[in-house]
């Protein structure tokens, strides 16, 4: 008798059929459903390697792993800082000082 072996990185059915529904309504595209089911799986690895980590006492080391492996992106106080170092620069121009100075206000989240 065989066993039912599933590998851990399996999607579910139920996810599976979800996909599979959004591809028929036209919702995504092929490529972006690949992309999405490989994602998925990563993160299924990603958890259970973390998980393991925890098991074994290594839980700093787990969130640093995932900290590493999923950053968070950027806040939207960064990506202005950031879109207007590259517009601006070292720039003088009249009022760079004053906008830089309100998004350097603005808080960090």
């Amino acid at each position: 008798m065989t066993q039912d072996y599933r590998h851990p990185a399996t999607p579910p059915p139920e996810l599976v059929q979800q996909w599979l529904a959004q591809r028929a309504d036209y919702e995504k595209g092929f490529n972006e459903l690949l992309i999405e089911a490989a994602q998925w799986g990563a993160d299924q690895e990603l958890e259970t390697c973390c998980e393991w980590l925890d098991r074994e006492g290594w839980s700093g080391e787990s969130r640093q792993l995932r900290a590493a492996r999923r950053p968070k992106p950027p806040s939207l106080k960064e990506q202005a800082l950031n879109e207007f170092d590259s517009l601006v620069g070292d720039s003088e121009a009249a009022g760079a000082a004053v906008i830089l100075r309100a998004l350097e206000a603005l808080p960090d989240d």
